[in-house]
């Protein structure tokens, strides 16, 4: 029998009973949908993880961090089996590992908490000075109109994380986002606005000022107000309230700027965050936070953070991170997709009973095939491919309805911003439809094998007789 008959006869009596049919593929549609949406939904976490890398400098960054410089709001995990640094990260540690086989480029960076003024609201702030290559480097997305802070510019520019209004707050009555769901009424790219370096400073002239201009003991002795300098917006991140980035809380500068400022205004005295000596006295050298190194290749990677942390430095790459990340996913993506899998089980078994059902409703039939000569394994071929078109189109239909569910959640999800992700939170790439067409296709043959078996046994005279 050729095959293009065997189609046309397997076609045929899958038409002749619709609704059978139609509720088989049913449940491979379900079946379908349910594994392909629940994988999609840990492949955008994926996606999702990906993009933060390549914001963080990629698959070829690594972060050098010395001892505690700066003051910080926000702090990352590091490794606690690297142990401390033993070194602070200066200008001789930034040539020092320039040097080093395998560094393409290291920036210095610098954190600190200061406090933005405006109008009549007072923030927090995490001040994040970069060099420009480096504020290049971590492709944020700014909002129309904005542009990456000049290094001779006369005042200090600023670029402002999306969630940085969040954290200011009204003078007088200090009440703030989270506490009136309100956010500050600031023209961010536009309105003057103020910068005092120091919290800490920031802290003792209010607490100075509410005690009448005395000093700590009471006595008066007036506290030195803190020297304000005027800074102005060049940017800031695109998204609203629910869209997280890495850079969210973060307020980034030039770092040569801001380090020239720091150097200006605490001249002979300790710069805040900075180390000195037991008396208090600080060191001729100035310290940043960390140093962000570029390996010229991935495979060098490894060897390259080995050799910085025993030089005595705390190392943290973003292969290290995805690496960790993978592995979780690995679990998760395992998870939704068994739980998707029970469901096309159960259309197996739906398969199956209606490969059963046919048998036995066309023994008659399949008795005569077999007397006018038809071979065995033409008969096996006829319900297998039966089975594989039920597979078929229930994968077919159930990627279409994937497609909908994922459109769907993500539209609901805003793109994944509800969940504190910046892609979509489903995501289906074409490789996951291509599996699961295939998988549908083989869980329909394997349910319709054990039927074909049925068929080939039964006898030719047998099946002749049967009513």
């Amino acid at each position: 029998m050729r095959w293009i008959d065997l189609l046309r006869m397997s076609s045929g009596n899958l038409k002749k009973r619709k609704l059978r049919t139609f509720l088989t593929i049913l449940g491979v549609v379900i079946g379908t949908a349910s594994i392909v949406v629940m994988i999609s939904l840990g492949l955008g976490l994926q996606q999702s993880i990906y993009k933060e890398i390549e914001r963080s400098g990629g698959m070829t960054a690594i972060t050098v961090t010395g001892q505690d410089v700066g003051s910080r709001m926000f702090y990352t995990y590091s490794d606690s089996e690297q142990g401390e640094a033993t070194k602070y990260v200066t200008d001789e540690t930034i040539k020092e590992l320039e040097e080093l086989e395998h560094v393409k480029s290291i920036t210095p960076s610098l954190t600190m908490s200061s406090v933005i003024l405006c109008k009549n609201y007072y923030g927090y702030i995490q001040l994040v000075g970069m060099t420009p290559d480096e504020l290049q480097r971590q492709n944020m997305e700014l909002v129309e109109g904005s542009r990456m802070p000049e290094s001779d510019s006369a005042n200090l520019e600023l670029i402002f994380g999306n969630f940085v209004p969040m954290d200011f707050y009204e003078k007088g009555s200090n009440r703030g986002y989270w506490e009136t769901q309100e956010l500050p009424d600031i023209d961010f790219m536009n309105d003057p606005m103020f910068l005092i370096l120091s919290q800490d400073d920031y802290f003792n002239s209010q607490q100075g000022n509410s005690s009448g201009g005395l000093g700590q003991e009471g006595n008066s002795t007036p506290v030195k107000a803190p020297k304000k300098y005027v800074v102005r917006a060049s940017g800031m991140l695109d998204g609203g309230m629910e869209t997280y980035s890495n850079g969210s809380y973060n307020v980034y500068c030039d770092i040569w700027t801001l380090k020239s400022m720091l150097q200006k205004e605490y001249t002979g005295k300790a710069i805040p965050g900075q180390p000195t000596t037991q008396t208090g006295k600080p060191y001729k050298f100035f310290a940043y936070t960390n140093a962000m190194i570029q390996a010229d290749d991935i495979d060098n990677v490894e060897d390259l953070s080995s050799t910085i942390q025993e030089m005595g430095y705390r190392v943290n790459t973003n292969a290290e991170y995805l690496k960790s990340a993978q592995q979780e996913l690995v679990m998760v993506e395992a998870v939704l997709g068994g739980i998707g899998a029970v469901s096309l089980f159960v259309a197996a078994i739906g398969i199956a009973n209606t490969m059963m059902m046919s048998i036995y409703e066309r023994t008659k039939e399949i008795g005569v095939i077999k007397v006018l000569g038809c071979s065995l394994r033409n008969i096996k071929q006829m319900f297998l491919l039966e089975a594989a078109f039920i597979g078929f189109i229930g994968g077919v239909a159930g990627n279409i309805l994937s497609f909908l569910l994922s459109f769907g959640i993500n539209v609901v999800t805003g793109n994944g911003s509800m969940m504190g992700l910046d892609s979509n939170i489903s995501y289906i790439p074409l490789w996951l439809v291509a599996a699961s067409m295939a998988f549908a296709v083989l869980v329909g043959m394997v349910a319709g094998y054990f039927p074909a078996l049925r068929a080939m046994r039964l006898s030719p005279l047998a099946a002749i007789r049967n009513e």
